[in-house]
């Protein structure tokens, strides 16, 4: 995705919901999803429509999570939150 131009839209009340929880903004969410050694694989625990997860970077360096769904030619954000230390090693190997 991070070759390709594509717009990201999300929920504004699920971004602030997801900052306090979570302590990440979709804004760095999607830098996460723009960094280009990010990978993605499709959420197998997803029901009722296809999501994915991406691991990407963010500009502080930081390892995310990010749950995201197609829509049309968009990308809506789910959610997003810090990797965990296995997850930041699996981005790294």
């Amino acid at each position: 995705m991070h070759n390709v131009r594509v717009d990201i839209e999300f929920d504004p009340d699920k971004a602030q919901t997801n900052l306090k929880k979570h302590k990440v903004s979709f804004s760095h969410a999607e830098q996460a999803l723009r960094d280009p050694f990010a990978f993605t694989i499709e959420d197998p625990d997803s029901e009722g429509e296809q999501r994915f997860i991406t691991l990407g970077m963010d500009s502080l360096g930081r390892v995310l999570v990010v749950i995201h769904t197609p829509r049309g030619e968009r990308i809506r954000l789910i959610s997003a939150r810090k990797a965990s230390r296995g997850e930041t090693e699996h981005y790294h190997a």
